[in-house]
C-alpha cells in the first residue's frame, strides 16, 4: 500500500455505480508470516481501508505477520484485495474466499498482538519467517489418498472444531487452544518417524505448528497449503468428512458435494452440527448440542451438573 491506502478505492468509486447493498456477501481469509517493523502502522492502514469499504471481521497484526478474516459485499472485498495486495510485502499471499451472510461478524476488530496465532512458542521453537515445513498442495494430498499412501494427518485445530469435521483417518491433536500443543506433543511422539501432514482451517496454525514439530524431532513433516479450506474448495465432499468450523456467526460451512454429517451431540450422541455454549456461565463449554437436548429457549447444558447449578439459582 502507498502512503494513502484509500486512493485506489476512491478513484474507482468515483466512476462506479455499484450499489453495495444489492450485492452478495463474501468472506476473505488470509495470513502471512513476515517481519513487520511497525505493526501499529499496518494495523491502522488495514483498519482505515476496511472501514472505508464497510468490512467487518477480525485482524491480528504482530511483528511476525498478519492473520485476517473479513466480510463485506463481494465488490468491496475484492476492492480490498486489489488495494491491500499492492503492498509488495504481501505478494503471493493466498486469499481464501467463501460465501458470506452479511452477518458473519458483529463488527470490525483490528488488534496488535505478540503473535498472529497464540502458541506461546519462542522463536527458537518455531519461527516460520526463518524455517517452515514443506507444503503439500491439495492436488498432491488428493493423489495420496487415491493411491493409498502411508501418511498421517495431524489436525491442529481445537477439539470442538474436529468434532464436526475432519479428514479421513486424521489424528486429533487433543488441544483446546493453540497454546496447548506443547502440553500434548509427547503424546504425538510415536508419529515422529511417520510421514506427517499438519492441517488447520486456512494454514496459519498448521504452518507454525509444523515448524514446532520439526523442532521437537519429527523427521518428515509437511503442511497442507491453504489449509482445509483450500482442499474442500477444490474437492468438495472428498476425503474431508463433515463440515468446516468457522470462527464467525456462520459457525460451520462447506463447499457442496456429497458429504455425511459426522458431528455428534455431546449429550445424546445424535447426529448434529449445531453448536452451543453451555448456559452455565461459569462453564461456557463450546460443544455440539442437537435440538432435542436444548430447553424451550434453545439453551443447552453440557452436563446434568451445570443444568442443576442454574436451576438452583
Amino acid at each position: 500500500m502507498g502512503s494513502n491506502p484509500l486512493f485506489w478505492y476512491s478513484a474507482f468509486m468515483q466512476g462506479s455505480d455499484i450499489e453495495s447493498g444489492a450485492s452478495a456477501y463474501q468472506v476473505l481469509l488470509f495470513y502471512k508470516y513476515i517481519d513487520i517493523e511497525a505493526p501499529e502502522k499496518l494495523a491502522a492502514n488495514v483498519r482505515a481501508l476496511a472501514d472505508e469499504l464497510s468490512l467487518t471481521g477480525r485482524v491480528i497484526v504482530a511483528r511476525e505477520g498478519i492473520n485476517a478474516t473479513f466480510e463485506g459485499t463481494t465488490e468491496n472485498t475484492e476492492l480490498f484485495v486489489s488495494n491491500f495486495f499492492t503492498d509488495a510485502r504481501f505478494e503471493g499471499v493466498q486469499v481464501k474466499r467463501s460465501i458470506g451472510t452479511g452477518k458473519s461478524f458483529p463488527g470490525l476488530s483490528v488488534k496488535v498482538r505478540k503473535e498472529i496465532v497464540g502458541t506461546g512458542f519462542s522463536d527458537e521453537e518455531a519461527n516460520p519467517r526463518v524455517k517452515t515445513a514443506p507444503r503439500i498442495s491439495p492436488e498432491e494430498l488428493r493423489s495420496w489418498y487415491e493411491k493409498g499412501r502411508d501418511f498421517v494427518i495431524i489436525d491442529m485445530r481445537n477439539n470442538y472444531e474436529f468434532a464436526s469435521g475432519h479428514f479421513k483417518n486424521a489424528v486429533q491433536s487433543g488441544i483446546s487452544a493453540s497454546r496447548h500443543l506443547s502440553l500434548v506433543v509427547e503424546k504425538l511422539a510415536p508419529l515422529k518417524e511417520k510421514e506427517v501432514i499438519t492441517v488447520c482451517t486456512g494454514g496459519v496454525r498448521c504452518e507454525k505448528m509444523a515448524a514446532y514439530l520439526q523442532h521437537k524431532g519429527f523427521k518428515n513433516v509437511r503442511q497442507l497449503d491453504g489449509g482445509i479450506h483450500s482442499y474442500m474448495e477444490k474437492y468438495p465432499g472428498k476425503d474431508f468428512l463433515g463440515t468446516l468450523y468457522t470462527f464467525d456467526q456462520r459457525v460451520t460451512m462447506d463447499f457442496g458435494g456429497k458429504r455425511a454429517v459426522i458431528g455428534k451431540c455431546h449429550l445424546c450422541g445424535a447426529s448434529s452440527e449445531r453448536y452451543a455454549d453451555c448456559a452455565e456461565k461459569s462453564c461456557h463449554l463450546h460443544f455440539i448440542a442437537c435440538d432435542g437436548c436444548r430447553d424451550i429457549k434453545g439453551n443447552a447444558y453440557c452436563s446434568p451438573l451445570c443444568r442443576a447449578a442454574v436451576a438452583l439459582r
